[in-house]
């Protein structure tokens, strides 16, 4: 490998594009010296670790809003991106500029050991990696009060569990997925997650499931982690009124909270409720330490109902149950779980006039499952298979003979149609609908296939 000159923004994301194809996964080791090497930027900064399956960049998009609404500088690292890899990186509300961008590039390049490296020996950042440290650098500099940090695979390995401190860590439901580097049970995926509690650091979680929840417990117990588990005890669905939903936290000092979420995404009462819980925990761990005068700088987190309210009701998280165009909307599912979740919010849409899905999926993904549900829920008069642009994709005829097995699909009466490309799927989908003009379209089966939509509307992805 020879170092390159790069002096723009442009080459900068070239060369992060391409760092898979000539680096391997580095151990958390390695992690943990280069940040030394950059000067521990992440030393500073108040930390809020989210790992899960699904959710993490639901919830850290709620911390994100009601941290803002009670008055805080807010930095987040999410993953992956849609459109634009500078979502990935959003401070004060915005993502980073260009500029900005490129300077945290560069001061991770010279760090680099070069001369190690042009002989084929030396430590490369991966994909995430590189762009982890940049964003240590970019919020080290930026002074934000918290930061917000999504896990890109698993925790335990994850390249953001090499922080030195943490106050709080958060962990969303947890289902099977990345099967072959988390393991094949639940328990054993949530063991991988766990590993991001750190000694005496409460830790919340969603209490959906025991086998993963008692592997939390033992993990935070081993660790004298406070534990505050969030079940369906916390919060109670009221209705789904003009696209929003209407529902309750249960406070911890407040009691009964109603809220409004501006999406009909059932699945997002939990990954709110998971917010509001940890913040609250913050809230109260930043109050005794204030009393205490153990050293806390800054003014705690002062979380009031009325924050709280408007903190949620400006939430916005693109891709998930998103209306990009009227009656469009676009949703991150790309798991067996995740399109349980997207199936139960269709069902409940309220919507009486006829629906097409758009799908596509990575190969990686257990597509057949995901596949079963869809054809099982009877929702859709349409479905439509696309192929996507990521070299990840399933081929539709792989997609194709996943439906062919599903069981009751040869005496369904649902609809297949195959696109080669996204904007060709998007064309004809719209036109039809116009001809139909009752129809609702949902997309839906990987984040890739969200992305491309997007961009094919000349949409940006950034969550702010």
């Amino acid at each position: 490998m020879k170092r390159q000159q790069i002096t723009t923004y442009e080459q900068a994301v070239e060369y992060i594009m391409n760092i898979p194809r000539f680096t391997t996964k580095n151990t958390p080791e390695d992690t943990r010296q280069f940040l030394s090497r950059l000067g521990e930027p992440d030393a500073g900064l108040r930390i809020l670790h989210v790992a899960g399956t699904n959710g993490k960049g639901s919830v850290c998009a709620y911390l994100r809003s009601v941290l803002e609404a009670a008055g805080k500088k807010v930095a987040v690292f999410t993953s992956p991106h849609l459109v634009d890899v500078r979502e990935r990186f959003v401070i004060g509300g915005e993502m980073i500029s260009r500029e900005a961008f490129l300077e945290a590039f560069l001061r991770v390049y010279r760090e680099l050991d070069w001369k190690a490296l042009e002989a084929g020996e030396g430590y490369h950042p991966t994909f995430f990696e590189y762009l982890f440290f940049m964003a240590m650098l970019a919020f080290s500099q930026a002074g934000p009060d918290y930061c917000v940090l999504e896990t890109g695979l698993g925790g335990r390995l994850d390249a953001t569990n090499a922080v030195t401190r943490k106050e709080l860590a958060v962990i969303t439901h947890i289902s099977l997925d990345h099967v072959e580097y988390l393991g094949h049970t639940l328990a054993a995926i949530a063991g991988e997650k766990a590993g991001i509690i750190r000694e005496g650091v409460p830790v919340v979680y969603a209490e959906t499931c025991e086998e993963v929840a008692q592997v939390i417990r033992e993990r935070a117990r081993f660790l004298s982690a406070e534990r505050y588990p969030v079940s369906r005890i916390d919060y109670r669905f009221s209705k789904i009124r003009n696209k929003n939903i209407d529902f309750s936290y249960i406070s911890r000092y407040y009691g009964s909270i109603s809220l409004t979420l501006p999406t009909f995404a059932g699945y997002q009462v939990e990954n709110c409720s998971l917010a509001l819980r940890a913040l609250e925990v913050l809230a109260e761990k930043e109050r005794d330490l204030a009393a205490e005068g153990t050293g806390f700088q800054g003014t705690p987190l002062e979380l009031t109902p009325e924050r709280m309210e408007k903190g949620v009701s400006a939430c916005f998280w693109p891709g998930r149950m998103e209306e990009v165009l009227p009656e469009v909307y676009v949703d991150g599912a790309h798991n067996e779980d995740g399109v349980r979740a997207f199936l139960e919010s269709v069902s409940a849409d309220g919507h009486e006039g006829g629906r097409h899905l758009l799908f596509a999926a990575a190969a990686d993904k257990d597509y057949p499952a995901m596949l079963r549900r869809i054809v099982g829920s009877g929702l859709f008069e349409r479905l439509c298979i696309v192929s996507m642009e990521n070299h990840r994709r399933a081929a539709p005829d792989l997609l194709e003979q996943a439906l062919a097995d599903c069981p009751g699909f040869g005496g369904s009466a649902l609809q297949i149609t195959r696109y080669g490309t996204v904007p060709e799927a998007l064309r004809d989908m719209l036109a039809k609908r116009e001809s139909r003009g009752t129809c609702r379209i949902y997309i839906a089966g990987s984040l890739y296939l969200v992305g491309e939509v997007k961009a094919a509307l000349g949409q940006g992805g950034c969550g702010t």
